[in-house]
């Protein structure tokens, strides 16, 4: 653990010395945020992690909804893009109107490939059994920790959040635990901007009836007539 936090100060992402949330603009931060995981900019103005027990659960929280979101807008966002560039052709490629398609009762054909309907063709009910099937698994795992895993012949290195081996680090990129350590904040902080980016998701669809991709086009086309003030106007 000693070893560990001193790669960390070493880097430029932690320790006092961090950016902070602020940046130059003077400010009194808490001090029991210390720097010492990653994507600690100091920012806790409701004093939700004062208690240690607390911060650490609330960060466990934090990076798994993170890559839930980095994965979810992925699914998102590239069967609207193959369909719009024509790689794939999808009976519905708008994210939030698969869900519709599927309360309807539809069928929806895999990467546009008439006939793959794997859970498809079922209702949405098997739909969501499915994927609670195949994320509880993975995630009592990460709550119980990797000692969980032991018993099925699996040893990990790592820790709950980042137990590595083969399975979570096929790539060996922990090999260099300096970079490491930059890997884990560049994740935070793309996992923060996929979280922010599925509010706008979300109130894209609402206000448009469109996917991201297409709201974002029609934006770049014509910036001044297609944003989010003009679409309030007609609220």
């Amino acid at each position: 653990m000693f070893i560990m936090m001193n790669l960390q100060f070493c880097s430029f992402w932690y320790g006092e010395d961090r950016p902070r949330w602020l940046g130059p603009i003077p400010y009194n931060y808490p001090k029991y945020l210390t720097g010492e995981l990653p994507g600690d900019y100091g920012f806790d103005v409701a004093g939700l992690s004062k208690d240690p027990a607390a911060f650490q659960k609330y960060f466990n929280f934090e990076i798994l909804h993170a890559r839930w979101a980095m994965l979810a807008a992925l699914g998102a966002l590239v069967p609207e893009v193959l369909d719009l560039l024509g790689v794939f052709h999808f009976v519905e490629p708008v994210w939030w109107r698969v869900g519709l398609s599927k309360l309807k009762g539809e069928t929806l054909d895999y990467l546009g490939i008439p006939g793959l309907h794997l859970a498809g063709s079922q209702g949405v009910v098997i739909i969501a059994i499915c994927q609670v099937l195949l994320m509880v698994g993975p995630e009592y795992a990460r709550y119980c920790g990797i000692e969980a895993l032991e018993p099925l012949g699996i040893f990990l290195p790592g820790d709950i959040n980042y137990p590595g081996g083969v399975l979570f680090d096929p790539l060996n990129l922990s090999s260099d635990p300096v970079a490491f350590e930059e890997l884990k904040v560049k994740e935070i902080k793309n996992g923060r901007l996929a979280m922010v980016a599925w509010l706008g998701f979300y109130v894209q669809a609402a206000l448009t009836g469109k996917g991201p991709v297409q709201n974002l086009l029609e934006h770049i086309s014509d910036p001044l007539h297609n944003n989010l003030l003009s679409m309030l106007k007609f609220f």
